[in-house]
């Protein structure tokens, strides 16, 4: 079997979460450029819409999703959408984060004088939000005995980060934890589960921060590979672990984070 045929997931059907830009965007389109029927889930249907449209338009095939993936009913209609659509669900990517719908920026203040209104909108996208994702995804899973769940967490999650992401930090790594048990739960049925751990990447979130020169420079200081990176970098593992080149691989957390952190 050649390396082409192991990354062909045509006829796949596969659900992004937070797809309506970003890394998010990119991977729905790299997995529809290698054959998958994907759902393009976004809490603002308009970006779910245009990617569904582009996917299309490139001769794949697509349908948008609209859902606040922190609504556990939300994201099951969701999910009888993409059924009724495209078909039984086989591949799944966690990738909606950060602060979701509620986009304001990071509390700097202590966590010690922080309340929940500063890290419950991390914890109802990061963690609820995958959380409700999975559970809908595994049922069709189960039943075909065949699966892949991808979650993109951050470094933030590994290496724990301060000056107010303390709590997104620790949901990350909650979510890593989730997705470990996860690959247990579902081995037996053919289904794999793992993590990617995302460095500074390009997204429309930092954009703002990367017009800033001299930020950019210290940023890069702890990068091993002096980029940012970029969504392709995710969306191109993303592929491979949702492939059957990837089949004996799970419960794992790969970084694609330029040498910001390393482990054995």
């Amino acid at each position: 079997m050649n390396n082409d045929t192991l990354l062909d997931i045509r006829g796949r059907v596969a659900v992004v979460t937070g797809a309506g830009q970003g890394v998010g965007r990119q991977i729905a389109l790299t997995l529809a450029g290698s054959g998958a029927k994907v759902a393009v889930n976004d809490f603002v249907l308009e970006r779910a819409e245009s990617v569904a449209d582009e996917i299309r338009e490139g001769g794949g095939e697509a349908c948008a999703v609209h859902a606040d993936v922190g609504d556990f009913e939300g994201v099951g209609a969701a999910f009888e959408r993409t059924r009724s659509v495209l078909g039984p669900v086989d591949i799944l990517v966690n990738n909606a984060g950060n602060r979701g719908a509620d986009a304001s920026q990071a509390s700097h203040v202590p966590f010690w004088e922080q309340t929940p209104a500063d890290w419950r909108p991390y914890a109802h996208v990061n963690f609820d939000g995958v959380l409700n994702s999975t559970r809908f995804a595994l049922a069709d899973m189960v039943h075909s005995d065949h699966g892949r769940v991808i979650t993109i967490i951050s470094d933030a999650g590994r290496v724990g980060e301060i000056n107010g992401l303390e709590a997104y930090s620790g949901v990350k790594a909650g979510a890593a934890g989730f997705t470990r048990s996860i690959a247990r739960l579902g081995g037996r049925y053919g289904i794999t589960a793992n993590c990617i751990a995302l460095g500074a990447t390009r997204t429309p979130a930092i954009e703002e921060a990367l017009a800033n020169e001299e930020l950019v420079k210290r940023m890069l200081g702890n990068y091993i590979i002096r980029r940012i990176g970029e969504p392709s970098d995710a969306a191109n593992l993303a592929l491979f672990l949702a492939s059957d080149a990837s089949s004996w691989i799970t419960g794992q957390t790969i970084p694609v984070n330029g040498g910001y952190s390393m482990t054995l």
